[in-house]
């Protein structure tokens, strides 16, 4: 199980090095209590459709080194992560969390961040409090000034992907997924196209296809 958290289309992200040892969700419908004279005492309504906007609160650590039981190596150091979720959340933009093998993926806003270090390590435990976010639908109506270009026919950005990359001395597959495709979650697709096994033993020289 893996846990990612994304801001602005996967323009940056952030994998867990550590996850979470349990998490729960916290679902709702919105009722409401009513007094009526036929029953001399209250009724309860019962609220239809999405409901209360779903909670999640995520605790776990910022490691400052590289355990045996972190989920992947090359993670950002503890700060960095800090720094990260920082600006995201001065934002006030909602992020994307994702929980893979189950069916959390949902847009989420930042309710509370709290961190600190506990035993002279360096590593960093963290508490994210996180509240769906859900995108109001409201029309918009189509522009027709001189100069505009419709949507369908703006070209859209690529990034270029390099067919090949040399390993050098220091990197990780993420960090070069990262680097070469935008995305570290890649790594495993560049590790099956080579026919790697174990994505943590790669050596500098290594020619690997993109």
């Amino acid at each position: 199980m893996e846990f990612w958290l994304s801001y602005n289309n996967r323009e940056e992200e952030l994998q867990l090095p550590v996850p979470p040892s349990a998490f729960g969700v916290i679902k709702g419908n919105i009722n409401k209590t009513v007094t009526t004279a036929q029953t001399a005492g209250q009724i309860n309504l019962l609220g239809k459709g999405e409901g209360k906007l779903a909670e999640i609160t995520l605790s776990s650590f910022f490691p400052a080194q590289e355990y045996h039981f972190c989920q992947y190596r090359g993670f950002p150091k503890p700060y960095e992560c800090v720094e990260m979720i920082e600006r995201w959340r001065k934002t006030g933009q909602p992020i994307r969390l994702i929980i893979t093998d189950t069916d959390i993926n949902m847009a989420v806003g930042i309710e509370g961040f709290e961190y600190g270090e506990r035993d002279g390590t360096g590593d960093v435990y963290f508490t994210l409090e996180l509240r769906e976010y859900r995108f109001l639908k409201v029309p918009t109506q189509q522009l027709t000034k001189k100069g505009y270009t419709p949507p369908e026919t703006q070209r859209p950005v690529t990034k270029p992907t390099p067919d090949t990359y040399t390993v050098k001395a220091g990197d990780t597959l993420w960090a070069i997924a990262k680097r070469a495709t935008g995305n570290g979650a890649n790594y495993k697709q560049i590790a099956s196209k080579n026919g790697i096994k174990n994505p943590n033993l790669i050596h500098p020289g290594q020619k690997l296809v993109i």
